[in-house]
């Protein structure tokens, strides 16, 4: 591995180029690139974001094998399935995760630009931006480096990103880039880690309850996020984070 990536970076220096580091770390392991991380920036100045979603099982247990003291960022954006707030919970204690927040909107941008809780129906962008967005841009700002679970395998945006990304000022990790969907599907079974509740009920992509359908035979695992609205992602990773 490159010494760019081997190297421990202080509070007070400058983080390495992203273009350089998805260099290094091109064809590294999800676990490679999460030790990578945790020495470009220390534990403190780096957060991995969950849904808590129907894949996000695997990339936690990699994680907590490496470290489960990373903090991790859980969007509690309010319209979320009481089944993912149980697997939320579910997994913080059989994988031992020891730092996981839960952030919410601020009540006072709910009352002023929601307040018929009809958004979602009306401008499901400004909803997500208000839930989502915006509450992650606060919960970030503390770190200098960010984890996600995208995967190139999940299409549209998501098909050329990179292993690790620019995102404003912070460094953004892809550590589930190059994975494919039987890869993960090994990680689950290796480690006996439960499904989310409501894949068995038809949903393989789980985001809030208003915009969230189950996904027909054949079609795109995202498929049932947003139907037939022509928007494919809630904007975290669309928009910088800072």
């Amino acid at each position: 591995m490159s010494a760019i990536v081997q190297q421990e970076v202080s509070a007070a220096s400058p983080l390495p180029g992203a273009a350089a580091l998805d260099d290094a770390l091109r064809h590294a392991s999800p676990a490679e690139v999460i030790a990578a991380a945790l020495r470009t920036v220390d534990r403190e100045r780096l957060a991995l974001v969950s849904s808590f979603g129907t894949e996000s099982a695997a990339l936690l247990k990699v994680m907590a094998d490496v470290d489960p003291a990373i903090p991790v960022v859980f969007l509690d954006t309010g319209w979320l399935f009481q089944e993912t707030l149980a697997y939320r919970d579910t997994l913080i204690r059989l994988l031992g995760l020891t730092d996981v927040r839960s952030i919410k909107p601020l009540e006072e941008t709910l009352t002023l630009e929601d307040p018929d809780r009809d958004l979602w129906f009306s401008d499901p962008d400004a909803c997500c931006r208000i839930r989502k967005v915006e509450p992650l841009a606060r919960a970030l700002k503390p770190f200098s480096a960010w984890i996600n679970g995208r995967k190139r395998f999940q299409g549209g945006a998501r098909a050329d990103m990179a292993v690790v990304e620019q995102d404003d000022d912070r460094l953004k990790f892809n550590p589930f880039a190059n994975v494919s969907r039987e890869e993960i599907e090994a990680i689950y079974r290796s480690a006996n880690l439960p499904p989310h509740p409501l894949v068995a009920k038809g949903f393989l992509s789980v985001g809030c309850m208003p915009c969230t359908s189950r996904s027909e035979a054949g079609e795109d695992a995202r498929a049932g996020r947003w139907r037939g609205r022509g928007k494919t992602e809630c904007g975290i990773h669309t928009m910088p984070t800072s």
